[in-house]
């Protein structure tokens, strides 16, 4: 079912724009109530600086990664904190992962992608369901500025950063298609920072010729298959954010004769108490200078969250 979705979504056949018809009048009234939403909300200004870094499809486009590059180009220059809403934790309200150099929570807690952040970066991490609480809590503490992950559609006074995959076969809202809002909306943008020409991602994966077990819960896991090695024997896949049942991985390894696992970053903050064997698929993102040049100015005061799109 999930491989029928993300083929709908991602990559739907000739077969599939049956369903896709069937479903677009919901598409429509969805995208709809998306856009009022935006419309009619008041923006609330902190009177901090925050660079959002969001999408408009549902599941993944690379905003961890970039988040992670993002903050490790400016983090000897200023203090930054990371905010989170923590998807897939289980924990709720406001979690400080971590602060001053020390990480107070565990992965349970935070939710993978928080805490892969604070053990990549030098920066505070708090996740909440509440963003306004952990932003109050981040601008108290004299934070220069903040990395909201997925705050695109938040009316927030923020400088937005828009990612976008390299191709885009679907262009309609949930449920008919993967986007969250109409994709007009995305020229609210500040920048749209396009997939192989804005970013690019760099793999690097340790040599290993026995055979590997994948491993993973990231969406739309499929990204994953041009980077991966021909000793690949199997693949577990999860949904996005599902925390691993040891046994089950065992179990698996077995099936397929798999002597090592094979997983992501995002992956293995949830995998290394198993104590399994594992390689690390490192995936390390380069931002175009650029852009990062136009995030330095609005970090700097040379550019308002005012002005019009900078792409």
């Amino acid at each position: 079912m999930i491989r029928f979705i993300e083929r709908l979504f991602f990559a739907p056949k000739k077969s599939d724009y049956i369903i896709i018809a069937l479903l677009l009048p919901f598409s429509f009234i969805y995208g709809f109530f998306a856009l009022c939403k935006r419309v009619f909300s008041k923006e609330k200004n902190f009177n901090i600086k925050i660079i959002s870094i969001g999408n408009l499809i549902v599941g993944g486009s690379g905003k961890t990664p970039f988040a992670i590059a993002l903050i490790k180009h400016f983090q000897n220059q200023k203090k930054i904190a990371y905010i989170s809403r923590g998807y897939g934790r289980k924990s709720k309200g406001f979690v400080i992962v971590k602060e001053d150099g020390v990480i107070k929570s565990d992965v349970f807690k935070s939710g993978d992608e928080a805490m892969l952040v604070a053990l990549e970066c030098q920066c505070d991490v708090f996740v909440s369901e509440d963003r306004s609480k952990a932003i109050e809590y981040a601008k108290k503490k004299g934070i220069d500025f903040i990395v909201l992950d997925d705050a695109f559609s938040k009316p927030f006074k923020k400088f937005d950063i828009l990612l976008e995959p390299k191709e885009i076969k679907n262009y309609l809202p949930f449920p008919a298609g993967p986007f969250r809002e109409f994709y007009f909306l995305r020229k609210k943008a500040h920048i749209i920072a396009k997939e192989g020409k804005d970013f690019k991602r760099k793999v690097i994966i340790p040599k290993s010729k026995e055979p590997l077990l994948l491993v993973s819960a990231i969406a739309n896991a499929k990204r994953l298959n041009p980077y991966l090695p021909s000793n690949i024997v199997g693949k577990l896949i999860l949904t996005d954010h599902s925390f691993f049942d040891k046994k089950q991985i065992i179990q698996k390894m077995k099936e397929v004769k798999a002597k090592k696992i094979l997983c992501t970053q995002k992956d293995y903050v949830k995998l290394q108490n198993f104590k399994l064997p594992t390689l690390i698929l490192s995936l390390q993102l380069q931002i175009n200078k650029n852009i990062l040049k136009k995030i330095e100015d609005f970090i700097n005061g040379k550019q308002d969250s005012n002005s019009s799109n900078t792409t």
